[in-house]
């Protein structure tokens, strides 16, 4: 086993061998601006392109590769989609509701569209995730444009929050610090009723669960290269192209690459090694999740037995198949953290770990900010295996223990738990 271990595979993902060999040839012999389309340089790109599109169709189950928008990542195709959107179907309303628990790139393309004049309504969740779908009903009006929900949604509920003003409803695939899974196919069934379009950013899920725009109704799908073994700075944008055909603004401005939606010359190497990454995920997928579940509860199991007052956050069962996000009270998440310092985990998004701040998503589902303080999220991946789980367990048990027993309030709350059961014992005259 080497060290330092790796179990943040929610913030990135080392690049599997057979993703490199491919990007390889086009950082070399194979150069050619896939823009280029006057020899043979520019037509061997184009045709990488092409196979890449075709490749990150499949997984998604897209109709046409044509539907495929090739971005910088995640963030910039839910920049797209959302205000690219808004922009578009601008004519119908200018409302947006959002919730909490929102990653920073749907939350911040928001803010940035309420410097526009876009008025945006944010809903709290209960401590699963759920939206609370009593407020989503009070926050629709017949200016709403689009609905962001991040929790597990009462379908029946969402259909009377929804109106002939609202466009657009984006609802992540899973939450990447918790883990939730949505109902996406119920959504997508509900959106369709209503005549509205579903976004849905799925960078944790492509890869990790099954995604099928054409049978979940999704008009637009985010995804993100090197959250499924692929590289860094290269992601696409599914977007639908009849039944509806979406209209979508674009968000930069340029050469008219990507059928106008995006323009900026192709990162070629990178849009190969995604197309890899989701033709070897497609193909493992259901290996892959069937193991890193029982990875999963192995690390579970192990902490849980051991040390007492730890939480599970998020949903316990409709979760990530990697995915455990922990509370261990009376433990800074900071100093366990550092403790751990040859196993590599997070406190929370990567995306916002420089921030001493406990978790806006956790803070979102009503845990109170103390235990929030404590929360690590172990991110299991490929390539992990069952003896670093069985190392992090008993570093993480050790280094738990040896916080605790350093902690006056630990020791008072287990000072007076010991007192309470003595107290019992008494009364039940077991002692005297």
């Amino acid at each position: 086993m080497k060290i330092p271990v790796y179990l943040d595979n929610h913030a990135t993902t080392p690049v599997d061998p057979r993703v490199l060999e491919a990007m390889l040839p086009y950082f070399g012999e194979k150069f050619g601006n896939a823009a280029s389309r006057s020899h043979a340089f520019g037509w061997e790109a184009e045709a990488a392109v092409d196979e890449a599109r075709e490749q990150v169709a499949q997984i998604i189950q897209a109709a046409s590769p044509r539907e495929i928008v090739f971005t910088s990542g995640a963030t910039e195709s839910d920049n797209l989609a959302i205000k690219g959107v808004a922009e578009s179907y601008r004519d119908k309303g200018d409302h947006i509701v959002t919730c909490a628990t929102e990653h920073r790139a749907v939350l911040d393309s928001c803010k940035a569209l309420e410097w526009r004049g876009y008025r945006v309504t944010y809903l709290g969740v209960d401590r699963y995730g759920i939206v609370r779908l009593d407020q989503l009903r009070e926050a629709v009006t017949d200016k709403t444009v689009l609905i962001s929900v991040y929790g597990i949604v009462r379908l029946d509920q969402l259909r009377e929050a929804v109106t002939d003003k609202t466009v657009l409803i984006p609802v992540m695939a899973a939450n990447n610090e918790i883990g939730t899974i949505q109902p996406i196919r119920e959504i997508g069934q509900l959106a369709k009723e209503k005549g509205i379009l579903y976004h849905c950013d799925a960078t944790q899920g492509v890869g990790k669960i099954p995604m099928s725009v054409e049978e979940m109704g999704i008009d637009l799908l985010s995804l993100s290269g090197h959250k499924i073994y692929g590289p860094k700075g290269v992601g696409a944008l599914y977007v639908r192209s009849k039944r509806p055909k979406v209209r979508l603004s674009p968000i930069i401005d340029g050469g008219g690459h990507e059928r106008g939606m995006r323009s900026g010359t192709l990162n070629v190497p990178g849009i190969v090694g995604l197309g890899k990454a989701c033709q070897i995920a497609m193909h493992e997928l259901a290996r892959e999740a069937a193991r890193l579940t029982q990875l999963r509860a192995r690390l579970k199991d192990g902490i849980f037995g051991q040390l007492d007052e730890v939480y599970v956050n998020g949903h316990p069962t409709q979760r990530l198949p990697g995915n455990l996000n922990v509370s261990f009270a009376h433990v800074e998440g900071e100093s366990l953290m550092m403790a751990l310092k040859e196993i590599a985990v997070s406190s929370g998004s990567a995306c916002t770990s420089a921030a001493l701040e406990p978790s806006y998503v956790l803070l979102a589902l009503g845990i109170p900010e103390a235990l929030a303080h404590t929360s690590i999220r172990f991110g299991l991946g490929r390539f992990n295996t069952e003896e670093e789980v069985d190392y992090a367990i008993r570093r993480v048990v050790e280094e738990v223990t040896r916080l605790r027993a350093l902690s006056p309030l630990y020791s008072g709350v287990k000072a007076e738990l010991r007192k309470g059961e003595q107290g019992e014992i008494k009364a039940q005259g077991r002692i005297s």
